[in-house]
């Protein structure tokens, strides 16, 4: 119980640290957007605390199978901290913002071939945006994109060769995926398996279809500026990790169905083999 309560702690001051990190890193920030990143940070920390201090989980998934939900967090944490620095460095000159800057810009232009998502994300902004403009953004999605890729290649090693969720082949359904229901009717296998395909359709889709969806809101409202580094930081953050989150469910679902159909043939050998089924 103690050490339950302990690991909710130390994962809620995690998720306020990097949910505050543009805000405190990058100077120039207005206090009303600092004061609202604060109550965000401290509503996703509460929210964190009371998830992995309870027996069972209300809303996080794969709470019980480690690594998922740290992988999601590490890629998370890496794309804004990376973004953090890119955009301080356009306020004041540190090594640190350069070498994102020119990691960023060497990724970015490689992916920067039409219909491309980081091409997308470019032409998202205002025909007016300056040369600076377009090339710090072309250095943050190509970063983040090459993080969002590298976070699914991890995962799926650690399917792969760590045998995620369990080489046992044991898995609680109801534990690590809260909102699922079972018993709402048709085959779980089933269910679980089309769940897992619109979770990698929606993450292919995501990152084609955010830049357009910003860009058609701009001509509606107000074009895209690069006025606020703090929001761009948070556009940019999930326009990456959003989709590599949603691959990344959907490739775990898929994972259960192979768990759940291998776990079926090796009850129905061995009754078989008792005699309980007669072929």
């Amino acid at each position: 119980m103690v050490s339950r309560i302990l690991g909710a702690l130390v994962r809620a001051v995690f998720m306020v640290l990097l949910v505050a990190l543009p805000g405190l890193l990058i100077p120039g920030v207005a206090t009303e957007s600092t004061q609202f990143a604060a109550f965000i940070a401290v509503f996703v920390g509460v929210l964190v605390f009371v998830e992995y201090s309870s027996q069972t989980p209300i809303m996080v998934e794969f709470r019980d199978a480690p690594p998922f939900n740290r992988i999601r967090f590490i890629s998370f944490f890496l794309i804004v901290f990376f973004l953090t620095a890119l955009m301080r460095g356009a306020v004041l000159t540190t090594p640190l913002a350069g070498f994102v800057y020119t990691i960023g810009d060497a990724f970015g232009r490689l992916l920067d071939f039409p219909y491309s998502p980081i091409r997308l994300t470019v032409l998202m902004l205002p025909s007016d945006s300056t040369l600076y403009t377009v090339e710090t953004m072309r250095a943050a999605a190509g970063i983040s994109y090459v993080i969002s890729l590298a976070t699914l290649a991890a995962f799926i090693l650690v399917i792969r060769i760590g045998g995620w969720p369990g080489r046992g082949g044991t898995f609680n359904v109801l534990t690590n995926l809260p909102m699922f229901d079972p018993t709402s009717g048709g085959d779980v296998v089933q269910r679980l398996a089309r769940g897992a395909r619109i979770n990698i359709f929606m993450g292919f889709l995501l990152p084609f279809v955010i830049p357009a969806l910003v860009k058609t809101a701009g001509q509606i409202i107000d074009p895209l500026r690069f006025e606020n580094p703090q929001a761009m930081v948070w556009l940019i953050a999930l326009w990456a990790f959003l989709p590599a989150s949603l691959y990344m469910r959907g490739i775990a679902m898929g994972r259960m169905v192979e768990m759940i159909e291998a776990t079926r043939r090796r009850r129905y050998a061995q009754a078989l083999d008792d005699g309980e089924i007669l072929v």
